[in-house]
């Protein structure tokens, strides 16, 4: 069976019928979810809990790295050009790590799109905490969906200007704690909020902190839908990744088909006729924060939130019917329960096995790469002009650069010497054998020589062995006979 699955871009405006559902709509009105109690929505809070006390407490964590390094766990020091994270140090030259972790966490999120369709977006997703956060916020002000529906164009009053100012005022609360929070991973977290306390922060903070209150002020007060839908490049991609087996929230129509009212239902099935399990209440297109009506069919825009999950149980329970009209199942089951056959979980598959795979070997490369990580690095340039020169008495010596990088917060000294090769060493202004000192958190040139009595085009490999720890830095080059 061929399935064709779009974003239907009316899921910007929802329909307002009235009390009989039977009229014809009368007018358009923005997405205004009706709130929901049930498993999926304790899940949801939970998880905005968990997600909101990382975020804002996470820069007030403190880490030991010794006398003069910033103590803070996690942070992006522009200044001394580092990514901290607890004991976890990367340069500028290391950004490939950052690379690794980025194409680790994609495998994952292409993981748990296969497992169950678009979770993060429904769960951990910035945007949907922050825009549950501001709903909270509206509908204790505000009221639940009912009471916002019908402010939505009334006259204005002292009450519903107070109601305005208040829901707007707590938004751009939370939106300025939050491009705090967000700034205060760029420096130190203590020290940023003594400054904003005495009105001593530097405008570039301020400016910062404005511009991000700015994005969370406008995308979870106002864009919100819009965001999912049209500006998130995730919709799109799941043209190419989207998963028959992934458990993602869908609508049994072989059990809720034919739609009809509680009491019609009863009377068809008192007569022996067949009815749906749907009663066509329509609440689970009311909690939907996008807007957009499950029964139709897979939607792109769907989040897999489950709010509709929720909203659907609550009503079977209520009408003594089984849970499940709507729920977390796959296309291909319910292709089955079309045909009458049994559901078949099929989460572990050849598809999710590789990308499993996938997964456990990334981070274990990653895991390697950083357990083999030295703090210090040696790099070797060689002259240029000339490659080589011949001295009087027949040998031939050639010229290197040898920078030696520190990535510790303590001076390191490093023995230099020329393996490979039969060969005298000279260091220019030193002598050979004599420790380098690298200073902290720098880098040293050396100008060495090699000379050589019977010369060959030959490799040679530089090593200097840190005298504090014995740890040996390596760099391969080349003898160049003219």
């Amino acid at each position: 069976m061929a399935i064709t699955i779009e974003i239907d871009h009316r899921v910007r405006t929802r329909t307002t019928k009235s009390a009989t559902k039977v009229a014809k709509a009368t007018a358009a009105t923005p997405v205004v979810p009706q709130a929901v109690k049930g498993r999926i929505r304790r899940i949801k809070w939970a998880v905005l809990i968990i997600t909101l006390s990382v975020y804002y407490l996470a820069p007030f964590l403190r880490w030991d790295r010794g006398i003069g390094e910033p103590n803070q766990a996690i942070l992006l020091d522009f200044e001394r050009g580092r990514l901290y994270g607890f004991f976890i140090e990367i340069w500028p030259q290391e950004l490939y790590y950052v690379t690794g972790l980025m194409i680790l966490a994609a495998a994952i999120l292409i993981l748990v799109n296969a497992l169950a369709g678009r979770l993060w977006c429904g769960f951990a997703c910035p945007q949907t905490v922050w825009t549950d956060l501001f709903l909270l916020v509206e509908r204790v002000i505000e009221g639940d969906r009912r009471d916002r529906l019908k402010k939505l164009g009334a006259p204005l009053t002292l009450r519903r200007v107070a109601e305005i100012g208040a829901k707007h005022a707590c938004w751009l609360l939370i939106s300025f704690a939050t491009g705090g929070a967000l700034v205060f991973y760029f420096t130190d977290a203590p020290t940023l909020v003594h400054a904003l306390a005495h009105g001593e922060a530097s405008v570039s903070a301020l400016a910062w902190i404005t511009i991000f209150a700015g994005t969370t002020y406008g995308l979870a007060g106002f864009a919100r839908d819009q965001v999912c839908t049209f500006m998130c490049p995730w919709p799109r991609l799941q043209g190419a990744i989207w998963d028959p087996e992934a458990l993602t929230v869908n609508y049994r129509d072989y059990r809720g088909e034919q739609r009809t009212s509680a009491k019609k239902a009863a009377e068809l099935r008192s007569r022996g006729e067949q009815a749906g399990d749907c009663v066509a209440c329509n609440l689970c297109v009311a909690v939907c924060p996008i807007g957009i009506d499950i029964r139709e069919g897979p939607n792109f825009a769907c989040i897999n939130c489950g709010l509709c999950v929720d909203a659907c149980d609550g009503v079977m329970t209520a009408l003594q019917r089984p849970r499940g009209l709507i729920d977390y199942e796959s296309w291909r089951n319910i292709e089955r329960g079309r045909r009458g056959e049994a559901p078949v979980s099929r989460l572990i598959r050849p598809k999710t096995i590789a990308l499993s795979v996938a997964c456990v070997a990334l981070a274990a490369g990653m895991a390697l790469m950083f357990a083999v990580r030295t703090k210090g690095a040696i790099s070797v340039q060689h002259d240029r002009s000339p490659l080589a020169v011949t001295l009087s008495d027949g040998s031939v010596r050639n010229a290197y650069t040898v920078k030696l990088l520190n990535k510790s917060a303590t001076p390191h000294n490093f023995v230099l010497t020329a393996e490979g090769l039969a060969a005298t060493m000279a260091i220019v202004g030193g002598k050979a054998g004599q420790p380098v000192t690298v200073a902290a958190d720098s880098s040293e040139s050396v100008r060495v020589t090699l000379t050589m009595t019977q010369p060959q085009n030959v490799d040679v490999r530089f090593v200097a062995k840190d005298v504090s720890d014995n740890e040996v830095l390596s760099a391969l080059d080349r003898f160049v006979v003219q």
